[in-house]
């Protein structure tokens, strides 16, 4: 029996068939966020780990994945808008395919700046100064991606509890910027020899704050995706 006699006799299992398509659609875009966000989360721990070592292998391998990261974005833009196109979701399945898209736009600026950070990598020259000067961006990069792996957890599972907690998390990573950059500066005014160093390690605390902003902008999303509310904070 050809599938268009089918559905005539049988228009409930078309319905069906509609029905598991459009939510293969949707699976397909979790795993591509999910995908963009470990690929995102990995190019940050990296490119921090290659500037802390000065290994320019780690970082050249951080600027490339870059690459990867822009293929995934375009695959996730592609697909929502033929989703929209064929589909003609609604409601909440709406909601679905446009936060796929602001989240892809947040993980791949995510992975700029972790790119940007890599790119530091090859300034600086290959003795490092004590650690004590690292400890302090370590920290907040550790902080920074315990968050990132939080939202996306919770974007998988569409929890808009934890999402608001990552949301209200971001003060958290702000206070350790701003001491940071304090505590660099004095580095700097005590020995002019960290100058340099000190200059480059700011930059790339500069981008993690930045990465902050980003992870509360795809908590914002999970919770648009649930609610259809942007505001969170009246959560």
């Amino acid at each position: 029996m050809s599938d268009s006699i089918e559905n005539v006799l049988n228009p409930l299992s078309a319905h069906d068939h509609t029905v598991t398509a459009f939510d293969e659609d949707l699976q397909y875009l979790v795993a591509k966020i999910s995908e963009m966000g470990g690929n995102a989360e990995s190019m940050v721990a990296r490119s921090v780990t290659g500037l802390l070592t000065a290994d320019q292998g780690i970082a050249h391998a951080v600027v490339a994945d870059d690459k990867l990261l822009d293929r995934l974005q375009e695959e996730i833009d592609s697909h929502v808008v033929l989703l929209i196109t064929k589909r003609q979701p609604m409601a909440q399945d709406l909601r679905e395919a446009i936060g796929a898209l602001r989240m892809a736009t947040d993980l791949e600026r995510i992975g700029d700046l972790g790119k940007n950070i890599g790119r530091r990598t090859f300034q600086i020259e290959d003795h490092l100064p004590p650690k004590k000067l690292q400890r302090g961006l370590q920290h907040l990069t550790n902080v920074s991606l315990e968050q990132l792996k939080d939202v996306l957890d919770a974007y998988a599972s569409k929890d808009i509890k934890k999402a608001k907690e990552v949301w209200d998390r971001d003060d958290e990573i702000d206070s350790l910027y701003t001491s940071l950059f304090r505590e660099l500066l004095t580095y700097m005014m005590e020995d002019a020899r960290y100058i340099s160093y000190c200059t480059h390690l700011l930059f790339c605390a500069k981008n993690m704050e930045r990465i902050g902003d980003h992870i509360t902008n795809l908590a914002e999303n999970i919770h648009y995706i649930v609610t259809g509310n942007i505001n969170i904070n009246e959560e």
